[in-house]
């Protein structure tokens, strides 16, 4: 009998121990955060893209807040060097990180050809032709190991802005940089327009500032009606360097994201990157928390309807912010006002 209490008292004692381990285990385990690493790497520095990444990594501390576990980015930026580009990637792979984001089209490209054997998932941001640039085989099942949000173009709707304001208009200008896949699509469907309305148009190019600064003079020299570039990365580095110019010669700038309006541009019309951003750093968590294949995971598209007009600009046409609200307000969502500035506050 005695045998059998010593037993019970023994056994006791060892379940009471094995409930305290197990309890000192849950609460480590509760305070110790799971750590995901995400790599994510720039094409340029501009205003645009910046306010992606800035949105980007906000969006992932604040999930990482709400579901307990930490996101460690690695960021950096390869400034349009695709030797550096390939660089970087490079280091995402030798760091392991678990994700990687590229912040548009070409350096999507570049981790999607890096990743090819590794399979680490790679989610880009502000890829205007998915589908066209072969990142995707479809908006709806991407494929392979990557999936993102794109920024994609409604050309049509800038070019109904263009003759809002200028239903005279004879020739237009394309600035664009022949080199960038996100310019030829809507580039072509600028020159399908114009040509179906019968109006001319004259083309302009730059692969750098310099570049981009002398097409600037001769636009203002040939005396165009209206400009039009897209979503082109480095009309958007440019565009602080060229502004004047377009302003002087009273030649208003008709562009692809109200990044252009901030740093000077009559107006940007197009997705808010804010938002862009925001739903890019959703993604990621989805993927890394849900376990979401991204060949399985849309491609994220937004609303093209914002209109964003440059206060400098409207008084160098000599317009009121209530009469270019007039004139655009049939053809957008919503027309709004900026103030020239080198980044978003």
């Amino acid at each position: 009998m005695r045998e059998d209490k010593k037993m019970k008292k023994v056994c006791a004692m060892m379940l009471a121990l094995v409930l305290a381990l197990t309890a000192l285990g849950s609460l480590a385990l509760a305070e110790e955060k799971k750590t995901f690493k995400v790599g994510i790497c720039n094409f340029v520095d501009d205003a645009s893209l910046n306010q992606i990444v800035k949105n980007l990594q906000e969006q992932l501390a604040a999930v990482g807040a709400e579901q307990n576990v930490n996101f460690e980015v690695i960021y950096d930026n390869c400034n349009a060097d695709f030797t550096v580009l390939n660089q970087i990637i490079s280091k995402f792979e030798a760091d392991q990180v678990d994700l990687m984001v590229g912040i548009a089209t070409p350096v999507a490209a570049a981790m999607q050809a890096a990743t090819e054997d590794s399979k680490t998932p790679v989610v880009f941001a502000a890829v205007s032709d998915p589908v066209g640039s072969a990142l995707v085989d479809s908006l709806e099942v991407p494929g392979g190991n990557l999936t993102g949000t794109s920024d994609y173009l409604d050309t049509n709707a800038v070019m109904n802005l263009i003759f809002a304001l200028k239903p005279e208009a004879k020739t237009i200008g394309l600035l664009y940089n022949l080199s960038e896949d996100a310019s030829a699509t809507p580039i072509a469907a600028a020159k399908k327009y114009l040509d179906e309305k019968g109006v001319s148009y004259k083309e302009y190019n730059g692969v750098n500032v310099a570049e981009v600064m002398q097409a600037a003079e001769s636009i203002a020299a040939d005396q165009v009606d209206a400009v039009f570039t897209p979503t082109d990365n480095t009309i958007m580095t440019a565009e602080l360097s060229i502004y004047e110019t377009l302003k002087d010669a009273k030649i208003p700038h008709f562009t692809g994201a109200d990044s252009f309006a901030l740093n000077g541009a009559f107006l940007g019309y197009g997705v808010d990157y804010a938002n862009l951003g925001r739903e890019t750093g959703n993604m990621v968590a989805d993927i890394l928390l849900g376990g979401k294949n991204p060949a399985e995971v849309p491609v994220r598209t937004f609303d093209n309807g914002t209109a964003t007009v440059n206060n400098e600009i409207l008084d160098a046409l000599g317009m009121t912010f209530a009469q270019a609200e007039e004139l655009f307000a049939p053809y957008c969502t919503k027309v709004q006002a900026i103030d020239t500035a080198e980044e978003f506050e």
